[in-house]
């Protein structure tokens, strides 16, 4: 299984060797917090490029939601293995290694207008992003003293939760300025800076003791994964009654399940399914990566809306969704006050029930909706993140003993970038299968009608009456997607509801 902590009986961080100078512990939680915001950032930042890259790649609807989800898939599929494989044989070493591959794809994309090649590059970024993620906080946990460890962990998950939001913005603001490009060259400054960070002030630290890399469950966990969103991806392209959809669905699921068997006999395994027998650890887990599905996937549809549906600029877009912090922040920190006070259960479902109705709000958004009503959505969409996200995250620590936090950690990252990376396949198909459903193209010649049915952007491109009907086809599928990220969430908060209906002294 993979390690995000060390062991938690260690009452102090591993000496130095002879010679060493003493860790900087400032400078150790800078460098790691930097890189960790340089690849959870890279989630998000993206998506307010979208629409210049349709314009210049060519690419479909179909292949910006792999240009997106590229990075996201892997990223999940390889941070238990990668966790595992850094804890084994050195964290500054799977840091380097991340960091060297992340900033190197990230210089090789600013090359390319290629959809394909893009989606192929930011594959490897999330490689390298699955080996920084899981070492960085082992690196804090596995250096910083047990007095200074706290406040440490509290500014690496501050970091992990605001540089979605940050990627934004400073995405936005290149594009004012710059192109998509400047995106991915930014990507490369940070990796560069944090890899000669890590180089001048990261020790390195590993659990010699940890067990063997479950090499099987890995490879089904990633073959699994990488089957069932590459059906759901390419769902509106052959179909959601396809042969080829239904089948890839149907592989997918059956090769997790086969994970699920393999992992119930290995003496270490990768991820012990049992864990989820303790049901505030499974609330927890299902509560985020629900919550995480909403999220990305709203991001992948808004972005788009707003830049080619309302026609704002990449950095007015991205200001327009800061009203989600107004409320989330404050609220996060009210929540551990609340549930001492009330208990957990009420505000985390509330917290879940908010989140889905601001997605029947956002879902309800026209082509000439006024800005107060999305602005009026996304203060309700912070309120509940700032509620849900808090408990969710402490149920899953909470539920297991000290032996077993590290598996905690990684269920936590693994939970938030799985539902990031099926959120974005999932609603990302949906949106479009509406916007192709949606699109009347009749009367123009095949090779103008096949352009305009790949994406908003290039329907815009063709302008006139083909323009503007796409952008009512874009925001009848808009409405749809958002719409089932409402109902996710709201099964999300009647499955919380029912685990936690009443204390489990057991812990099961």
């Amino acid at each position: 299984m993979t390690a995000t902590e060390p062991r938690a009986t260690a009452d102090r961080p591993p000496a130095a060797g002879p010679g060493a100078p003493p860790v900087r512990h400032g400078l150790v939680l800078l460098v790691t917090c930097l890189a960790l915001a340089t690849v959870v950032a890279a989630m998000a930042s993206l998506n307010v490029a979208l629409p210049e890259l349709a314009r210049e790649t060519h690419g479909s609807q179909t292949e910006l939601s792999w240009i997106i989800d590229a990075y996201s898939l892997v990223f999940a599929a390889l941070l238990l293995p990668a966790g595992a494989l850094g804890d084994r044989f050195g964290r500054r070493r799977a840091l380097l290694t991340g960091l060297a591959l992340f900033g190197g794809g990230s210089g090789l994309a600013a090359l390319t207008t290629d959809p394909t090649v893009l989606i192929g590059l930011r594959g490897l970024l999330g490689v390298g992003a699955a080996l920084v993620m899981p070492a960085t906080l082992s690196t804090i946990t596995g250096t910083f003293p047990r007095a200074e460890r706290t406040r440490a962990v509290s500014v690496w998950a501050a970091v992990a939760g605001a540089s979605a939001v940050v990627g934004l913005l400073a995405s936005g603001t290149l594009l004012q300025f710059w192109s998509w490009r400047a995106v991915f060259l930014l990507n490369l400054l940070l990796a560069l800076v944090a890899l000669a960070g890590t180089l001048l002030f990261v020790p390195e630290s590993a659990d010699p003791g940890a067990p063997r890399l479950d090499v099987g469950g890995a490879l089904l966990a990633t073959v699994g994964l990488g089957v069932l969103v590459y059906a759901v991806i390419e769902a509106p392209t052959h179909g959601w009654g396809d042969p080829v959809t239904l089948g890839g669905i149907a592989a997918g699921l059956a090769v997790l399940a086969g994970f699920v068997a393999w992992e119930l006999r290995r003496r270490h395994p990768l991820l012990d399914p049992r864990l989820f027998r303790n049901r505030r650890f499974a609330a927890g887990s299902l509560s985020i990566m629900c919550q995480f599905f909403a999220f990305f996937g709203y991001i992948f549809v808004i972005m788009q809306y707003l830049q080619l549906v309302r026609g704002d600029s990449a950095l007015v877009a991205a200001v327009s969704l800061l009203p989600m912090a107004a409320t989330m922040v404050p609220l996060s920190r009210l929540a551990p006050v609340l549930a001492e006070r009330f208990g957990t259960r009420g505000p985390w479902v509330a917290g879940l029930a908010l989140i889905a109705g601001a997605m029947a709000a956002l879902g309800g958004l026209g082509a000439d909706s006024p800005y107060w009503q999305l602005a009026a959505a996304l203060l309700l969409l912070g309120a509940g993140s700032g509620l849900a996200m808090t408990p969710a995250t402490t149920a899953i620590t909470d539920a297991l003993p000290p032996s077993l936090q590290n598996v905690g950690s990684a269920m936590n990252d693994l939970s938030r970038e799985l539902g990031g990376a099926l959120g974005i396949a999932v609603l990302g198909s949906l949106l479009g299968s509406g916007y192709r459903n949606g699109l009347d193209v009749t009367g123009l010649p095949p090779q103008l009608a096949e352009a305009a049915r790949s994406s908003l952007a290039a329907a815009a491109r063709i302008g006139g009456p083909v323009g503007e009907h796409a952008r009512t086809a874009f925001v009848d599928g808009m409405h749809l997607t958002l719409l089932a990220a409402a109902g996710v969430t709201a099964l999300a908060a009647a499955a919380v509801a029912l685990l936690l209906r009443r204390p489990a002294a057991d812990g099961h």
